[in-house]
């Protein structure tokens, strides 16, 4: 039954067949196991991208038939989206950017505040999308992790009370892009309102895998604001959403200005629209979003939560079958599972990880990632880096890096793909010296070793 539903997901997905050549020139079908850094398009995207084309003009610039049909797809497709995450449409708004770094950045620059007591409560596990917009404008500080690498809610609430109403807002993944974990969001948000901070939640890993509800906004639980980018839903046209109640973009100016933001403009006004539009400067991405549309309507024909039983299926298959390999190491909790979407961080010993990352896709056609996943401080503090270490990088900067191989799961992987995945890293195991020297003869295997 399992492997029925398997064979009708990848039956959604565009070049899920396509081969791919490998070192001795065979092809073979590619296995994509990089779905956290983006994912392929749905078949139905890529139709109603074709279905629309025909009709696609100017939004809100146009009085033309087509201008109108594309200005109220466009118009429209807001509610639909904030249907899709539990958002009040009376309440809350939808900004259409290019994707969730954009969405953070700019709700950076409308917090923005002179007052230096200001703190944003960020978290150490936290992709730099999530980070660095906010150093250069705010006191930052960070939710530890435990020892496992999960956020610790003790932590958060030690850190507000120490601020004493002085966090403006608290921002955290729903998900990690590293270790996969999926942060307690509505406890987290009960926690933050307790303390008079709002609450931005990073779902760029969470959106394609688990059903998300920003909640009753009068309730001590909802979640403020959300963002995410379509390209991490099967829809990877350029389009990222930033959620966020209607009075928080009315106030202020937009950050980008220009076309498309104002009512009126003289010599010497400027009347801005009303939200969203006054943060949507230039000409829409419409094409982007029937994409982003199209994929919402994919998602919920085939159920969040049958995504999220498929997953965890293949999760645990996975991480048993790992567990039986010699020397390889994995980053993150394999007892308890419960709490995390497809991502599993591992390195097999002595092979540095852009090396065994390169293996894979040379002799099996498997597509990971390896490296710090724009992570870098919450794989350091994974890896045990010491100071001494992480000052030895910084002062060498072309010293090989610290990192770890990253497999990510997307709705229409199968075991049987897992299952070349094994028994090609059981072979790498098992010849480490080999594949050492014709991958990376520069290394030492026996110094290494």
């Amino acid at each position: 039954m399992e492997n029925d539903s398997e064979n009708n997901y990848r039956e959604l997905i565009v070049g899920i067949n396509t081969k791919v050549p490998l070192s001795n020139k065979k092809l073979v079908a590619a296995i994509n196991f990089d779905n956290a850094a983006t994912t392929p398009p749905f078949v139905s995207v890529i139709q109603e991208i074709n279905n629309f084309a025909p009709w696609y003009s100017s939004i809100h610039r146009g009085t033309g038939y087509k201008s109108k049909i594309s200005s109220d797809f466009y118009d429209d497709s807001r509610n639909e989206v904030l249907n899709f995450v539990g958002a009040d449409p009376y309440y809350y708004t939808a900004v259409y950017l290019k994707n969730t770094t954009e969405a953070i950045n700019k709700i950076s620059y409308r917090m923005y505040t002179k007052n230096k007591r200001c703190v944003i409560l960020s978290t150490s596990m936290e992709h730099h999308s999530n980070d660095l917009p906010w150093r250069d404008k705010f006191k930052v500080d960070y939710i530890d992790v435990d020892n496992t690498g999960r956020l610790s809610l003790k932590d958060m609430e030690k850190k507000l009370r120490k601020y004493n109403g002085e966090v403006k807002l608290v921002t955290i993944s729903g998900a990690s892009n590293v270790t996969g974990y999926v942060n307690p969001i509505y406890k987290a948000a009960q926690i933050a309102h307790k303390y008079n901070a709002k609450i931005l939640v990073d779902a760029a890993q969470l959106i394609s895998h688990r059903k998300i509800s920003m909640g009753n906004p009068y309730s001590i639980n909802h979640i403020d604001f959300l963002a995410f980018s379509s390209h991490k839903m099967y829809s990877p046209f350029g389009i990222g959403v930033l959620i966020g109640p209607k009075e928080f973009f009315e106030n202020g100016e937009p950050e980008y200005k220009g076309g498309g933001v104002v009512k009126i403009v003289t010599k010497n006004t400027v009347i801005y629209d009303d939200p969203p539009e006054k943060d949507e400067a230039g000409t829409p991405n419409i094409m982007g979003v029937v994409a982003l549309i199209a994929a919402i309507k994919t998602l919920n024909s085939i159920g969040m939560e049958n995504i999220e039983e498929h997953e965890k299926k293949l999760l645990k298959y996975t991480i048993d079958n790992l567990r039986e390999i010699k020397d390889i190491e994995i980053y993150c909790d394999t007892q308890n599972i419960s709490d995390r979407i497809g991502i599993i961080p591992f390195n097999i010993k002595d092979i540095p990880h852009d090396t065994l990352a390169s293996i894979l896709s040379c002799e099996a056609g498997i597509s990971v990632r390896s490296g710090c996943f724009c992570a870098h401080p919450y794989v350091q503090k994974i890896l045990k880096l010491s100071e001494k270490q992480i000052k030895s990088y910084i002062k060498y900067p072309q010293s090989p890096r610290p990192g770890m191989v990253r497999i990510s799961f997307g709705l229409y992987n199968t075991t049987e793909e897992v299952d070349v995945l094994i028994e090609m890293l059981k072979k790498i195991s098992q010849n480490k010296e080999d594949y050492i020297q014709r991958y990376c003869p520069e290394s030492n295997f026996k110094k290494i070793n």
